[in-house]
C-alpha cells in the first residue's frame, strides 16, 4: 500500500505541556516589553500594561515599572530597598504615567520617589533607595526545609486539579497564565485550600535564561513578590470565614534586596502572617536561592474586610 495517505496527515499537535511552555514564553516576552518604558521627557515615562490583564492592574506590574522608572536616572548602583503604597485601583485599558523625583544623590546612596498616574490621579507611589556596592559583615537566617521545586505541582497542574474549587470573585484571574513559573507547596485558599495557621512556601523562577543585568532581575522579582504574599493574611481564616466572605486589597508593599540573584534560577519564597487586626492583615516573606542564600525580604499590609457574598472581591 502506498505511503501517500500517511504523508498527507497533519503533523501531530505538540503535547499540552509544550504548548503551555510556549505560551509562558510568549507571556514573558509581553512582561519584558511592559518593563521597557517609553521616555516622554526627563524623568517622565509611559508604561503599557500586560495585554491579557482584565479588571484591574496587577500591583506587581506597577511596582516593577516604578522601579524601572527610578532606575533610569541612576548609574552604577543597584536598588537595595523600595517602599510603596497602593492608592487607587489601576485600569489595565489605559497606559500608566510615571514621574520621577530625584530626591538625593549621595556618595553611597541615591534616593528616588516615583508616582504612577492614570487620568491625572495618583494610583501608586514608591520610594526607592540605591546603594553602591560595598562589602562588610554578613549573617542570615537559614533557609527553611522545603520540597525540591521539581516535586511541587506546577500552576497548570494545580489549576486543572482545583479549578472547580476556585472561590467566588477569582474566576476571572485564576486561569490566566503567568509569566513566572510559580509552584505553591501548599494549596492556596483561592483554589480551595483549607484555613490553617503557619507559614507557606512558593518556588518561583522565570523559565528561560535572561541577560546578566542584575537590575532587570530586581525588577522581575519585584513583580513576582506580589503574586502570593497577600494570601497569607487570608489563610488562617479562609476565604469565607466566620464573619463572612473576605474582600482583600493590597495597601502597601516593601522589598529589601540583600544580595545579587537571578530570577531565571529557582527561588524559594517563604512567607507568613504574624498578625491581623482592625480590618488589616500583615504578611512578610523571605526569598532564598535554591542553594540557601537569603537574597531578599518583603512585607505587605492588606485590607481584609468581611464583605457580603455578592461583594466578595480578591486581587
Amino acid at each position: 500500500m502506498s505511503g501517500t495517505q500517511g504523508d498527507s496527515k497533519e503533523p501531530a499537535a505538540p503535547p499540552r505541556s509544550e504548548q503551555h511552555a510556549a505560551l509562558l514564553d510568549e507571556i514573558l516576552d509581553e512582561l519584558l516589553a511592559t518593563l521597557d518604558l517609553e521616555e516622554i521627557d526627563t524623568d517622565l515615562y509611559r508604561g503599557q500594561n500586560e495585554p491579557r490583564r482584565e479588571g484591574r492592574l496587577f500591583g506587581g506590574q506597577v511596582a516593577a515599572q516604578s522601579l524601572v522608572a527610578a532606575g533610569r536616572s541612576v548609574e552604577g548602583r543597584l536598588a537595595h530597598s523600595l517602599h510603596a503604597y497602593f492608592l487607587r485601583p489601576g485600569d489595565p485599558s489605559r497606559p500608566v504615567l510615571y514621574t520621577v523625583d530625584r530626591i538625593r544623590d549621595g556618595r553611597s546612596f541615591t534616593t528616588r520617589r516615583v508616582v504612577a498616574l492614570q487620568r491625572g490621579k495618583a494610583i501608586f507611589n514608591m520610594s526607592v533607595s540605591f546603594h553602591k556596592t560595598e562589602t562588610g559583615y554578613e549573617h542570615q537566617l537559614p533557609i527553611p526545609e522545603a520540597p525540591r521545586p521539581e516535586t511541587v505541582p506546577t500552576w497548570l497542574e494545580r489549576l486543572e486539579d482545583q479549578r472547580h474549587a476556585a472561590t467566588d470573585g477569582v474566576e476571572a484571574w485564576v486561569p490566566r497564565p503567568r509569566p513566572i513559573d510559580v509552584r505553591h507547596v501548599d494549596l492556596p485558599t483561592y483554589l480551595g485550600g483549607e484555613p490553617r495557621e503557619g507559614p507557606s512556601q512558593v518556588w518561583l523562577r522565570v523559565q528561560r535564561r535572561l541577560s546578566d543585568d542584575l537590575f532587570l532581575h530586581q525588577c522581575l522579582l519585584t513583580y513576582a513578590s506580589d503574586i502570593s504574599l497577600l494570601d497569607n493574611i487570608v489563610r488562617p481564616h479562609g476565604r469565607r470565614g466566620e464573619l463572612g466572605s473576605l474582600m482583600t486589597a493590597s495597601l502597601d508593599h516593601a522589598v529589601w534586596f540583600h544580595r545579587p540573584f537571578r530570577v531565571d534560577e529557582w527561588l524559594l519564597y517563604a512567607m507568613d502572617s504574624p498578625a491581623a487586626a482592625g480590618g488589616r492583615g500583615f504578611a512578610r516573606g523571605l526569598i532564598y536561592t535554591e542553594g540557601g542564600l537569603l537574597v531578599a525580604s518583603t512585607v505587605q499590609e492588606g485590607l481584609m474586610r468581611p464583605a457580603p457574598r455578592d461583594q466578595d472581591r480578591s486581587l
